[in-house]
């Protein structure tokens, strides 16, 4: 066999290349605790990744401190009871006495003291205080509140919904590795056997060394494809490991298969309808969209809350005393005498140079910017909704076209090498057959991890 006329294309060239752009995706690094079973399934690691995610975590506390506010604000429509107490020393000074202009001698003395002073002074105050009208100012304030707590929570469950995508796509990652990683050792024997094939006809003097030369560049690129397919495996073992709250290096791998994904395939995830339906429920469902909602009426009631500064203030004040001595009694006493009192207070800014108007108009801007921002938002989930949509369209069509180029790559390669074996192909068709096989088969994975990946993005985008 002469190949002197065979192309020079280089068919190995692309393998490295093939790899490189298939593995291409971000690692992440945090600090992990717990080690982690070998094999393990979508569902194992999302349920870890929402156990020890920091960020829900820190989302929880927010929650209980939203939560804590609205109750404090709430408290503060209600009576408040205040018991005081002290003592206090005097300095001495003459008792208050009164002289009478009796002539001397008389039995009778001409100075009397009315009131003895007591220079230890004790006191105990009970206070009850209750607002009675404040302009609107505690149910404005107790509305704000409680949708501040309930937007936290909504925050809460959009956060999940951020660390369950990461999860899966880490997930889908490692496993889109793995396969690469198989695809390529596949790959690897079929061009050692080639190889082995190729140097027995130069033995025999049916090939030139050039052509063994090929052979061996062709397995030197696999081996170099082996190496960034198991770094790539690695780095995205890494990646989930760090979001489930594993050890970096413990060793981990998916327990899906690609006979179950492409049985998953034409699988429409349940109860999700057209287009449409899906906007319907990405506007309804996601908890930012609530969240955003919620800010926007309590932006409503802060604006009431700035007007109230237009309102009488009226408090309902009522105190009772022991007192030793008490000096509401004549003459004074050493001794705890008890009294109280009961009033009502109005009291309203007459002219505060307009500080009630530019709190009512900041408040108004702010009510705009959140409306506003509820607006961007609902636009940005219209659009997340049908990109996903079209993601996941597009990704079921390359499954079939994949499908179709496994088999075909698979069978050309096939053919060549046998004809390669009874000297009617070229040794070039036989490493281009290679290539193109390894081409078929990584995109055949890439399509399959991409309609995963495509059904975990169309998930979070309705709210899910």
């Amino acid at each position: 066999m002469n190949e002197k006329k065979s192309r020079t294309r280089p068919a190995a060239a692309g393998l490295s290349l093939v790899l490189a752009v298939a593995l291409a995706f971000p690692a992440a690094a945090q600090d992990v605790r717990e080690p982690v079973k070998n094999v393990v399934t979508l569902e194992e690691c999302v349920e870890m990744g929402l156990k020890t995610s920091k960020a829900l975590h820190a989302s929880e506390a927010r929650v209980d401190a939203s939560t804590a506010r609205s109750k404090e604000v709430n408290a503060s429509r209600l009576p408040s009871l205040k018991l005081s107490g002290g003592y206090m020393r005097l300095s001495e000074v003459p008792p208050f006495e009164v002289h009478l202009p009796f002539p001397p001698g008389l039995p009778v003395p001409s100075t009397f003291v009315v009131s003895p002073n007591y220079f230890d002074n004790y006191s105990v105050r009970m206070g009850l205080q209750q607002l009675l009208f404040t302009g609107f100012r505690l149910q404005s304030s107790a509305a704000m509140a409680r949708l501040g707590a309930q937007a936290a929570v909504e925050d809460l469950a959009g956060d999940r919904n951020q660390v369950v995508f990461a999860v899966k796509n880490a997930y889908w990652n490692l496993f889109k590795a793995g396969e690469f990683k198989k695809v390529v050792d596949e790959i690897a024997v079929q061009v050692e056997a080639h190889l082995a094939d190729v140097r027995n006809f130069f033995e025999q003097g049916l090939l030139t060394r050039n052509e063994v030369l090929k052979a061996e560049v062709q397995l030197s690129n696999v081996k170099l494809a082996r190496l960034d397919a198991a770094n790539g495996v690695e780095m995205a073992a890494v990646w989930l490991n760090s979001l489930i709250g594993a050890q970096l290096d413990d060793p981990i791998e998916p327990a899906a298969t690609i006979e179950e994904l492409e049985a998953g395939a034409r699988k429409m995830p349940g109860g999700w309808g057209g287009l449409d339906g899906l906007v319907d429920k990405a506007l309804g469902g996601r908890p930012e969209l609530r969240a955003m909602d919620l800010r926007v009426k309590a932006g409503e009631a802060g604006v009431t809350l700035a007007r109230s500064g237009w309102f009488p203030q009226v408090i309902l004040t009522g105190n009772y005393y022991d007192l030793r001595p008490n000096p509401r009694l004549m003459p004074a006493k050493d001794k705890f005498t008890s009294t109280w009192d009961l009033g009502i207070s109005v009291s309203m800014d007459l002219w505060n140079w307009n500080a009630t108007l530019r709190q009512t108009q900041q408040a108004k801007a702010q009510l705009a910017q959140a409306l506003d921002g509820l607006g961007q938002l609902k636009d940005a989930a219209a659009v997340d909704v049908r990109q996903s949509w079209l993601a996941l369209k597009s990704a079921r069509e390359k499954i079939d076209v994949a499908g179709v180029a496994v088999a075909q790559a698979d069978e050309n390669l096939r053919v060549t090498n046998e004809r390669f074996k009874e000297g009617v192909a070229l040794n070039s068709e036989v490493l281009d057959a290679e290539t193109a096989l390894l081409q078929a088969k990584t995109g055949h994975t890439q399509a399959l991890v991409d309609l995963e990946l495509a059904k975990a993005g169309l998930a979070k985008a309705v709210g899910e």
